[in-house]
């Protein structure tokens, strides 16, 4: 198995993980900021640390898989990356909308630390990172039988 298979599924892999750690995270967000008048949970911080580690690790691991991606190497070599939408999604919108994910849960777990009440910002924030993975997610790649 070469280096860039192996990359491929941990990413992957870690995708699963992420999924359902966002999806705890945007629960306890909302129920926090719904339900307990705003006082940060122990389920909120916890789930905003982990979802942040998870997004980190993803970020290293397909940082790791950019650089040995020969499809960026073929698409930079050919002229293509911008023009080709699918590359572009791969190798410029994925990454991006990712790094900028990981910086707001990494500014929202640096608040969850310090606060003891959720503020709006930090609100919006989390719903800015979750979008922003949920666009850069590889729906199709990940569970491709619900869209065949």
């Amino acid at each position: 198995m070469d280096t860039f298979k192996i990359i491929t599924e941990a990413h992957k892999g870690f995708a699963y993980l992420i999924l359902l750690a966002g999806i705890i995270f945007i629960v306890a967000l909302l129920a926090t900021m719904f339900g307990y008048s705003g006082k940060i949970s122990k389920l909120l911080k916890k789930s905003t640390l982990f979802t942040m580690i998870f997004f980190h690790v993803q970020l290293i691991v397909g940082i790791f898989m950019l650089v040995f991606s020969p499809g960026l190497k073929g698409a930079l070599e050919t002229g293509t990356l911008m023009s080709n939408s699918a590359a572009r999604f791969s190798y410029v919108e994925h990454p991006v909308s990712m790094l900028i994910g990981v910086v707001l849960m990494t500014i929202i777990n640096k608040y969850m630390k310090s606060h003891e009440t959720l503020s709006m910002k930090i609100v919006i924030m989390g719903v800015i990172a979750f979008a922003l993975f949920a666009y850069a997610f590889p729906w199709v790649r990940v569970f491709p039988s619900l869209f065949a």
